[in-house]
């Protein structure tokens, strides 16, 4: 009782020490993409009012004196900094009384469900495509699988957007254009966003899976005269869905947050929208926010992923 005891407690060390690293790696990670996009966004030439017509000096010198702009980089970058450690993603130099914290919130909500939403589609499609294919690895259903999934690789996202726009937006009417007003205007957007991450999730899922059923264990499984659903369901998927479970992470964090391309062409009020604007207007404060909400966002998820490796396969240790 008292080694279990004291085991316990060292594994609870252990943990609360394996989280405190990965925390200060994470705030490190964050604290060098800030600092990158800030150096970067600044190398440009010209400034966020440098395209502002018929603007005398007098008021180009007020805007700078404004938001800071004629203090030292250094001053900036810090005052920015400080800002983020009270969640104060600062103004938008382009839109008068709207903060980056505003874009946001009225953002999010539309990207996030329309990432939720392709996510399920995403995880209901590509790993049941993956586990067929690998069964039947040889066969008809494995060739026609995997000919879909390298489509869905090759073919960018605005390309398959633009045909099921003219297929049954224009040629059959069954789903709306643009807008996501109704159930039906969320089809074409899933459909298109998530056709990528079938694709690659499926192929990752094939090849995972077979590398895992011509292991030893599972041939030793088989011989001791336990079914092929169980090695299936209990030895192989477990193992096969560690890779799936990385890539998983970043595919989360790309969908949650937005698709800048399909927001744009089936103009979804989201994330995306807001951030194309602001490069294009040179907005660095927007720029900034959304970056490194971005990044947070990310971050996160892969400290989520690392977490869940202990629950895919518990032989998994943070040593």
């Amino acid at each position: 009782m008292r080694q279990h005891t004291k085991k316990r407690k060292g594994e609870e060390r252990f943990m609360a020490k394996f989280l405190l690293k990965r925390m200060a790696m994470m705030l490190l990670t964050l604290f060098m993409i800030t600092l990158l996009t800030f150096i970067l966004m600044h190398a440009v030439p010209g400034g966020p009012f440098t395209g502002e017509k018929q603007v005398s000096k007098a008021v180009m010198d007020a805007l700078n004196e404004k938001y800071k702009l004629n203090d030292p980089l250094w001053k900036q970058f810090f005052d920015y900094v400080g800002g983020l450690l009270r969640f104060d993603l600062g103004p938008s130099f382009k839109y008068q009384g709207k903060t980056v914290n505003d874009f946001i919130e009225n953002g999010l909500p539309y990207s996030a469900k329309l990432g939720s939403i392709t996510l399920v589609f995403v995880l209901i499609a590509s790993i049941p495509m993956g586990i067929v294919s690998a069964l039947k690895n040889g066969k008809w259903q494995d060739m026609l699988l995997m000919a879909l999934a390298t489509v869905g690789v090759t073919i960018p996202s605005f390309v398959v957007a633009t045909a099921l726009i003219y297929v049954f937006s224009f040629k059959l009417g069954w789903t709306p254009v643009y807008g996501v007003d109704t159930w039906q205007g969320y089809i074409l957007p899933v459909i298109a966003m998530g056709g990528y991450s079938v694709s690659f999730l499926a192929r990752l899922m094939r090849s995972s899976l077979l590398d895992v059923m011509g292991q030893d264990y599972i041939r030793t499984a088989r011989a001791k005269g336990i079914s092929e659903t169980r090695v299936i369901v209990k030895h192989a998927l477990r193992n096969a869905l560690i890779p799936v479970v990385t890539v998983l992470g970043p595919t989360v964090a790309n969908l949650l947050t937005g698709s800048f391309v399909i927001e744009k062409i089936f103009a979804i009020p989201g994330m995306g929208g807001y951030f194309v604007n602001s490069v294009t207007q040179r907005d660095y404060t927007t720029i900034m926010g959304m970056t490194v909400f971005y990044a947070a966002f990310l971050i996160a998820m892969v400290f989520i992923v690392d977490l869940f490796y202990c629950l895919i396969d518990p032989r998994i240790k943070y040593d």
